[in-house]
């Protein structure tokens, strides 16, 4: 119907990234004044705001479960949130680089993509491929493919459990800066 449910209202700066969470009762935004907030869908209203960074969020995504979330910030740095309190774990990993999160896993991007895992902090793998930047990453639903998308103008697809490109998607003339 095109019809408007809710505004939210909140942030004091731009938001960036949002995600919904996996049942769809929650959506998480990402904003330029270093906070995350999650909003209630049914009642419109805000349900938690995560303090934490020193920096714009610039990436978050909800695990499979929907009960943490996890944000990537421009301060290098990686939180695991509880959901249900809205409080910061124990987990909150130092990179050397910007960071984008996504599900059990966190992904720091640039010429190629390195995999954390989000509870250990161990070091995965490292995904190569790309001639330019890494624009964006993600995770399918399942967790069990990783797609990235480039400023060299393809996409890959990566097994998520072999670390293994399963697809090279080339045809676009510039680059590509997002990726579902």
């Amino acid at each position: 119907t095109g019809k408007c449910y809710h505004t939210f209202r909140g942030h004091s700066a731009e938001i960036v990234c949002l995600s919904f969470n996996p049942q769809s009762t929650l959506l998480a935004t990402g904003s330029m004044d270093t906070t995350a907030k999650l909003w209630d869908l049914e009642k419109g209203e805000e349900v938690a705001t995560l303090n934490g960074h020193s920096a714009e969020i610039i990436a978050l995504s909800f695990n499979t479960t929907g009960d943490r979330i996890i944000t990537g910030s421009f301060d290098h740095t990686v939180a695991v949130w509880d959901v249900g309190t809205g409080r910061e774990q124990n987990l909150l990993i130092k990179m050397p680089t910007n960071n984008n999160a996504k599900g059990k896993y966190y992904l720091c991007p640039c010429l190629c993509v390195q995999l954390w895992d989000a509870v250990t902090g161990t070091h995965i793998a490292t995904l190569a491929g790309h001639s330019k930047e890494v624009l964006d990453v993600c995770f399918d639903y399942a967790g069990q493919r990783i797609a990235t998308a480039s400023a060299d103008g393809s996409a890959r697809v990566y097994n998520a459990g072999t670390k293994q490109c399963i697809a090279k998607l080339e045809g676009h003339e510039d680059e590509i800066s997002k990726v579902s």
